[in-house]
């Protein structure tokens, strides 16, 4: 069975088909050809998929997309404006927090979640909010130390 959906994806309106058995992650890697968003483990467990859904986190191999109709979604393409990276991006570069860059996305999402609710966290809610990203290469003190040195550029900025 197919359903017509309209959501926003990175500030874009679509309506499209799309098979009510289809997960939203089937749908922005296959119909909407956005990659940045990972398919890993298809069951919710190493976060490479995670994407916001009208600013809250989730696993796109995990939501139909049906249920996303009338949802903003924001995927780890939708982070950069303007060709400028987003400040987050730039310290995992800065940092050296990426290796492989498969579960990058994942958490880059999550970490900017995080920062818009806590622009201040501490690494004890750093490393909550990453509690559902799995990272084979890296370790995780890069990533922790990239998602701080975001934080204090935020408030630099914010000074």
């Amino acid at each position: 069975m197919s359903n017509t959906i309209s959501f926003t994806v990175n500030g874009e309106l679509y309506t499209i088909p799309v098979a009510s058995h289809h997960t939203l992650l089937q749908v922005l890697r296959e119909q909407l050809t956005l990659t940045g968003v990972k398919n890993g483990c298809e069951a919710g467990e190493c976060g490479a998929c995670v994407v916001l859904v009208d600013g809250e986190p989730v696993n796109s191999c995990l939501v139909l997309a049906p249920e996303v109709d009338g949802a903003a979604i924001i995927t780890v393409e939708g982070l950069a404006h303007d060709d400028q990276l987003d400040p987050l991006q730039e310290a995992f570069i800065a940092a050296g927090a990426t290796q492989c860059g498969f579960c990058t996305p994942g958490i880059l999402i999550n970490a900017r979640a995080l920062l818009n609710r806590n622009p201040d966290p501490t690494e004890t809610q750093i490393r909550e909010a990453l509690v559902g990203n799995l990272c084979r290469c890296t370790g995780y003190i890069r990533i922790i130390d990239a998602i701080k040195i975001a934080a204090q550029a935020g408030k630099e900025a914010a000074r």
